[in-house]
Protein backbone atom coordinates (compact mmCIF):
# COMPACT_ATOMS: atom_id res chain seq x y z
CA UNK A 1 0.00 0.00 0.00
CA UNK A 2 2.82 2.49 0.73
CA UNK A 3 1.23 5.73 1.83
CA UNK A 4 -1.96 5.44 -0.22
CA UNK A 5 -4.96 6.48 1.84
CA UNK A 6 -7.50 5.31 -0.68
CA UNK A 7 -7.55 3.28 -3.84
CA UNK A 8 -10.51 2.88 -6.20
CA UNK A 9 -10.32 0.09 -8.79
CA UNK A 10 -12.98 0.07 -11.53
CA UNK A 11 -15.81 1.22 -9.24
CA UNK A 12 -19.27 0.80 -10.77
CA UNK A 13 -22.61 1.64 -9.18
CA UNK A 14 -25.96 0.76 -10.70
CA UNK A 15 -29.45 1.55 -9.44
CA UNK A 16 -32.71 0.03 -10.57
CA UNK A 17 -35.39 2.67 -11.21
CA UNK A 18 -38.56 0.81 -12.11
CA UNK A 19 -37.69 -1.22 -15.19
CA UNK A 20 -34.59 0.88 -15.97
CA UNK A 21 -31.03 0.43 -14.74
CA UNK A 22 -29.21 3.69 -14.03
CA UNK A 23 -25.42 3.43 -14.25
CA UNK A 24 -24.25 6.20 -11.90
CA UNK A 25 -20.56 5.20 -11.86
CA UNK A 26 -19.05 3.45 -14.88
CA UNK A 27 -15.64 2.21 -13.82
CA UNK A 28 -14.00 4.90 -11.69
CA UNK A 29 -10.35 4.33 -10.74
CA UNK A 30 -7.92 6.61 -8.88
CA UNK A 31 -5.61 6.66 -5.86
CA UNK A 32 -5.10 9.33 -3.21
CA UNK A 33 -1.83 9.56 -1.29
CA UNK A 34 -1.57 10.52 2.36
CA UNK A 35 -1.39 14.31 2.72
CA UNK A 36 -2.96 15.14 -0.67
CA UNK A 37 -5.59 17.86 -1.09
CA UNK A 38 -7.86 16.72 -3.93
CA UNK A 39 -10.96 18.41 -5.33
CA UNK A 40 -13.62 16.42 -7.18
CA UNK A 41 -15.58 18.37 -9.78
CA UNK A 42 -18.48 17.59 -12.07
CA UNK A 43 -21.83 18.97 -13.11
CA UNK A 44 -25.14 17.74 -11.73
CA UNK A 45 -25.63 14.10 -12.78
CA UNK A 46 -21.92 13.44 -13.24
CA UNK A 47 -21.82 10.87 -10.41
CA UNK A 48 -20.29 13.14 -7.74
CA UNK A 49 -22.87 12.30 -5.07
CA UNK A 50 -22.68 8.56 -5.71
CA UNK A 51 -18.87 8.72 -5.62
CA UNK A 52 -19.01 10.75 -2.40
CA UNK A 53 -21.33 8.19 -0.79
CA UNK A 54 -18.93 5.43 -1.84
CA UNK A 55 -15.85 7.25 -0.51
CA UNK A 56 -17.69 7.95 2.75
CA UNK A 57 -18.65 4.27 3.15
CA UNK A 58 -22.34 5.25 3.05
CA UNK A 59 -22.91 3.11 -0.03
CA UNK A 60 -21.23 0.01 -1.48
CA UNK A 61 -20.32 -0.23 -5.16
CA UNK A 62 -22.05 -2.75 -7.43
CA UNK A 63 -18.64 -3.76 -8.77
CA UNK A 64 -14.98 -2.91 -8.16
CA UNK A 65 -12.65 -2.58 -5.17
CA UNK A 66 -12.39 0.29 -2.66
CA UNK A 67 -9.44 0.21 -0.25
CA UNK A 68 -9.48 2.80 2.55
CA UNK A 69 -6.28 2.96 4.60
CA UNK A 70 -5.53 -0.62 3.55
CA UNK A 71 -9.00 -1.99 4.37
CA UNK A 72 -11.15 -3.54 1.63
CA UNK A 73 -14.44 -1.75 2.26
CA UNK A 74 -16.47 -4.22 0.19
CA UNK A 75 -15.81 -7.08 2.62
CA UNK A 76 -17.14 -5.28 5.72
CA UNK A 77 -20.42 -5.84 7.54
CA UNK A 78 -22.74 -2.89 8.22
CA UNK A 79 -21.44 -2.53 11.79
CA UNK A 80 -17.80 -2.71 10.68
CA UNK A 81 -18.54 -0.11 7.99
CA UNK A 82 -20.04 2.24 10.59
CA UNK A 83 -16.98 1.76 12.81
CA UNK A 84 -14.60 2.42 9.91
CA UNK A 85 -16.58 5.53 8.94
CA UNK A 86 -16.47 6.90 12.48
CA UNK A 87 -12.76 6.19 12.99
CA UNK A 88 -11.28 6.93 9.56
CA UNK A 89 -13.40 9.67 7.95
CA UNK A 90 -14.27 13.21 9.02
CA UNK A 91 -17.32 14.60 7.18
CA UNK A 92 -17.99 18.28 6.43
CA UNK A 93 -21.34 19.11 4.82
CA UNK A 94 -22.72 22.10 2.93
CA UNK A 95 -25.49 22.61 5.51
CA UNK A 96 -23.15 22.24 8.56
CA UNK A 97 -25.52 19.65 10.20
CA UNK A 98 -25.02 21.02 13.72
CA UNK A 99 -27.46 20.36 16.57
CA UNK A 100 -29.23 23.73 17.05
CA UNK A 101 -29.61 23.84 20.85
CA UNK A 102 -26.16 22.44 21.57
CA UNK A 103 -22.96 24.39 22.19
CA UNK A 104 -20.05 24.38 19.75
CA UNK A 105 -18.03 22.25 22.17
CA UNK A 106 -20.83 19.68 22.57
CA UNK A 107 -21.36 19.54 18.79
CA UNK A 108 -17.68 18.76 18.30
CA UNK A 109 -17.74 16.10 21.03
CA UNK A 110 -20.55 14.18 19.30
CA UNK A 111 -18.49 11.70 17.22
CA UNK A 112 -16.56 10.71 20.35
CA UNK A 113 -19.74 9.68 22.19
CA UNK A 114 -19.65 6.43 20.18
CA UNK A 115 -16.14 5.60 21.37
CA UNK A 116 -16.34 3.90 24.80
CA UNK A 117 -12.55 3.93 25.19
CA UNK A 118 -12.48 7.75 25.50
CA UNK A 119 -13.30 9.26 28.89
CA UNK A 120 -15.46 12.38 29.39
CA UNK A 121 -12.30 14.36 30.24
CA UNK A 122 -10.46 13.14 27.10
CA UNK A 123 -13.52 13.88 24.99
CA UNK A 124 -13.63 17.48 26.21
CA UNK A 125 -9.87 17.95 25.75
CA UNK A 126 -9.95 16.61 22.19
CA UNK A 127 -12.98 18.76 21.29
CA UNK A 128 -11.22 21.86 22.69
CA UNK A 129 -8.08 21.03 20.70
CA UNK A 130 -10.14 20.67 17.49
CA UNK A 131 -11.87 24.03 18.12
CA UNK A 132 -8.48 25.64 18.73
CA UNK A 133 -7.26 24.22 15.40
CA UNK A 134 -10.12 26.02 13.60
CA UNK A 135 -9.53 29.19 15.67
CA UNK A 136 -12.81 29.07 17.60
CA UNK A 137 -11.51 28.55 21.15
CA UNK A 138 -13.37 31.72 22.21
CA UNK A 139 -16.74 30.44 20.94
CA UNK A 140 -16.96 27.06 22.68
CA UNK A 141 -20.17 27.87 24.61
CA UNK A 142 -22.01 29.46 21.69
CA UNK A 143 -24.91 27.64 20.03
CA UNK A 144 -25.15 27.62 16.20
CA UNK A 145 -27.66 30.52 16.10
CA UNK A 146 -25.06 32.66 17.93
CA UNK A 147 -22.47 31.97 15.22
CA UNK A 148 -22.05 33.23 11.66
CA UNK A 149 -22.26 30.80 8.72
CA UNK A 150 -18.47 30.68 8.49
CA UNK A 151 -18.12 30.03 12.23
CA UNK A 152 -20.72 27.24 12.02
CA UNK A 153 -18.73 25.63 9.20
CA UNK A 154 -15.58 25.89 11.36
CA UNK A 155 -17.42 24.02 14.13
CA UNK A 156 -18.38 21.38 11.55
CA UNK A 157 -14.72 21.10 10.47
CA UNK A 158 -13.63 20.78 14.13
CA UNK A 159 -16.19 17.98 14.52
CA UNK A 160 -14.68 16.29 11.44
CA UNK A 161 -11.20 16.55 13.00
CA UNK A 162 -12.00 15.34 16.51
CA UNK A 163 -11.71 11.61 15.73
CA UNK A 164 -8.29 12.20 14.15
CA UNK A 165 -9.48 10.64 10.85
CA UNK A 166 -7.17 9.58 8.02
CA UNK A 167 -9.29 11.58 5.56
CA UNK A 168 -11.56 14.64 5.58
CA UNK A 169 -14.42 14.39 3.10
CA UNK A 170 -16.06 17.76 2.35
CA UNK A 171 -19.27 18.00 0.34
CA UNK A 172 -19.72 21.48 -1.20
CA UNK A 173 -18.51 22.84 2.16
CA UNK A 174 -18.44 26.44 0.87
CA UNK A 175 -21.75 26.20 -1.01
CA UNK A 176 -23.77 28.23 1.52
CA UNK A 177 -21.10 30.88 2.17
CA UNK A 178 -20.28 34.25 0.61
CA UNK A 179 -16.96 34.68 -1.23
CA UNK A 180 -14.92 36.09 1.67
CA UNK A 181 -16.11 33.40 4.08
CA UNK A 182 -15.51 30.71 1.43
CA UNK A 183 -11.91 31.89 1.11
CA UNK A 184 -11.54 31.85 4.92
CA UNK A 185 -12.73 28.22 4.99
CA UNK A 186 -10.36 27.33 2.14
CA UNK A 187 -7.47 29.05 3.96
CA UNK A 188 -8.29 26.85 6.95
CA UNK A 189 -8.45 23.74 4.73
CA UNK A 190 -5.05 24.62 3.22
CA UNK A 191 -3.60 25.07 6.72
CA UNK A 192 -5.01 21.72 7.88
CA UNK A 193 -3.48 20.13 4.78
CA UNK A 194 -0.10 21.87 4.68
CA UNK A 195 0.63 22.38 8.39
CA UNK A 196 -1.19 19.44 9.97
CA UNK A 197 -0.79 16.99 7.06
CA UNK A 198 -4.51 16.18 6.71
CA UNK A 199 -5.65 14.33 3.59
CA UNK A 200 -8.63 16.20 2.13
CA UNK A 201 -11.14 15.27 -0.60
CA UNK A 202 -13.27 18.29 -1.38
CA UNK A 203 -16.30 17.98 -3.67
CA UNK A 204 -17.17 21.27 -5.39
CA UNK A 205 -18.68 22.63 -8.60
CA UNK A 206 -16.77 25.92 -8.30
CA UNK A 207 -13.50 26.18 -10.29
CA UNK A 208 -12.17 28.99 -8.05
CA UNK A 209 -12.54 26.73 -5.00
CA UNK A 210 -10.83 23.85 -6.84
CA UNK A 211 -7.87 26.14 -7.61
CA UNK A 212 -6.88 26.02 -3.90
CA UNK A 213 -6.27 22.25 -4.03
CA UNK A 214 -3.19 20.47 -5.35
CA UNK A 215 -5.10 18.14 -7.70
CA UNK A 216 -8.52 18.05 -9.38
CA UNK A 217 -10.46 15.01 -10.58
CA UNK A 218 -13.22 15.76 -13.12
CA UNK A 219 -16.25 13.48 -13.48
CA UNK A 220 -18.70 13.31 -16.36
CA UNK A 221 -21.43 10.73 -16.92
CA UNK A 222 -20.04 8.47 -14.19
CA UNK A 223 -16.46 8.43 -15.49
CA UNK A 224 -13.23 10.22 -14.66
CA UNK A 225 -12.54 12.37 -17.73
CA UNK A 226 -9.56 14.28 -16.32
CA UNK A 227 -7.23 13.98 -13.33
CA UNK A 228 -4.74 16.85 -13.20
CA UNK A 229 -2.23 18.33 -10.80
CA UNK A 230 -2.94 22.03 -10.22
CA UNK A 231 0.27 23.68 -11.38
CA UNK A 232 -0.98 27.16 -10.43
CA UNK A 233 -2.39 26.36 -7.02
CA UNK A 234 -3.59 29.53 -5.32
CA UNK A 235 -3.10 30.53 -1.69
CA UNK A 236 -6.45 31.30 -0.04
CA UNK A 237 -4.64 33.46 2.53
CA UNK A 238 -3.16 35.60 -0.25
CA UNK A 239 -6.56 35.91 -1.96
CA UNK A 240 -8.10 36.99 1.36
CA UNK A 241 -5.36 39.56 1.90
CA UNK A 242 -6.06 41.07 -1.54
CA UNK A 243 -9.77 41.62 -0.83
CA UNK A 244 -11.04 45.06 0.25
CA UNK A 245 -11.24 45.43 4.05
CA UNK A 246 -14.71 44.63 5.39
CA UNK A 247 -16.29 45.34 8.76
CA UNK A 248 -18.06 42.00 8.68
CA UNK A 249 -16.66 38.77 9.96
Amino acid sequence: MGNKILELQNIKREFRMGSEIVRALKGVSFDVQSGEFVTIMGSSGSGKTTLLNTLGCLDKPTEGIYLLDGVNVGTLSRNDLARLRNNKIGFVFQAYNLLPRTSALENVELPLLYNPSISVKQRRERAMKALEAVKLADRVDHTPNQLSGGQQQRVAIARALVNEPVMILADEATGNLDSRTSFEIMALMQELNQVHGKTILFVTHEPDIASFSSRTIFLRDGKVIKDTMNENKRSAKEVLASLPVSDDY
